[in-house]
């Protein structure tokens, strides 16, 4: 048996989507599906209608059989994009993203492109992201204001003083303020796309690039996912940095008007 995904949204909402459904059959009937057909999502990004381009990010799902038991459940759901992330079952999740999302050789390429341009492969550990998805993200959930952000980026400060800040975020004021704040911070400027605050999306505001910048985008969330500290909200994006990451270890977390603080 197999399962067919359509979900044609944002790229991160596409991969929670698949990967609900898979947790769903396998609690459903206790085994892997043999398949999973997701050649009908991630529409937004295709750059033809026909294409299937899910192997373009991920490579082919490995022969790796995951157990699964009568008593133990795949704990996972698309709203887990809005739960405190410490409170994910990372152990019993993981094993899935791997089998399912591993990032392809060209994604790969990528990410090493991205780390040997920004000098990043030595200086992880001493990264701190300050990822900001805003825009219409505010339509799905409450955001905190930019001083906030800043706020808690004192507080890795303070106890790293030589700590860099990771800027990522689709909203062109929070880059310009942050790179203001911290001398010590920088961004992907040629990877990424932003827009003044507005209720859209680069997606929609910049479709023509949307398969290009999907490709970069993935590879940039695995490189904030391998960073020391990761300041965030909340939304797929920030799920997906954990589940790259596979922890919530020295996460500051915003969710629904709190913080939540694990460093």
């Amino acid at each position: 048996m197999y399962i067919v995904v359509s979900h044609n949204y944002g790229f991160f909402s596409c991969c929670s989507v698949i990967l609900h459904y898979v947790a769903e059959y396998c609690n459903l009937y206790k085994q892997m599906p043999d398949k999973i057909d997701s050649s009908g999502s991630f529409g937004w990004y295709k750059p033809k209608e026909t294409d299937d381009i899910t192997y373009n990010y991920f490579e082919l799902p490995n022969d790796n059989v995951i157990e699964l038991t009568n008593n133990i459940s795949v704990p996972f759901t698309h709203f887990h994009q809005y739960v405190d992330y410490t409170t994910l079952n990372y152990d019993i999740i993981v094993p899935f993203v791997v089998k399912y999302f591993s990032p392809s050789v060209q994604i790969r390429q990528t990410i090493s492109e991205i780390e040997h341009k920004y000098n990043l492969v030595n200086q992880y550990d001493n990264i701190c992201v300050l990822f900001y998805r805003g825009n219409d993200k505010s339509t799905e959930t409450k955001l905190c204001s930019y001083d906030m952000i800043i706020e808690k980026a004192r507080i890795i400060q303070s106890k790293r003083p030589e700590t860099l800040f990771l800027i990522q975020s689709d909203e062109t004021e929070f880059i310009q303020k942050i790179t203001e704040v911290f001398p010590n911070s920088f961004y992907f400027k040629d990877e990424i796309r932003h827009i003044k605050s507005q209720i859209d999306t680069v997606d929609k505001c910049m479709s023509e690039l949307n398969y290009e910048f999907s490709k970069k985008y993935l590879a940039i969330t695995i490189i904030m996912s391998k960073c020391r500290y990761v300041i965030c909200g909340s939304g797929n994006c920030s799920l997906w940095i954990m589940l790259y990451r596979q922890n919530a270890n020295n996460i500051i977390q915003f969710r629904d008007g709190i913080w939540h603080i694990n460093i």
